[in-house]
């Protein structure tokens, strides 16, 4: 279940729990609807900056807080394709 957050900057931290793509500065998110939106985004960026193919099903989007809290977790195989403009 997904808990409510406050605007705050939130980092997007990438692991599949032996690699990991830190997310240091954050992104400020002023509406906290739009947490799981910057968490999905930062999968699509991750897997499409990706040289080479990978089994994605281990690697997650594990959302922090500024203050460090953990707030959520998001598996790359629940993020939506994007879809294209027609």
């Amino acid at each position: 279940m997904r808990k409510p957050m406050a605007a705050a900057r939130y980092h997007f931290h990438c692991t599949d729990g032996q690699d990991a793509v830190f997310d240091r500065t954050g992104r400020w998110v002023r509406n906290p609807e739009l947490v799981w939106s910057h968490a999905e985004r930062t999968a699509r960026e991750i897997m499409a900056g990706c040289n080479w193919r990978l089994d994605w099903s281990k690697w997650i989007v594990d959302i922090h807080d500024g203050s460090g809290r953990h707030v959520g977790i998001l598996s790359f195989t629940d993020v939506r394709e994007q879809r294209q403009a027609a």
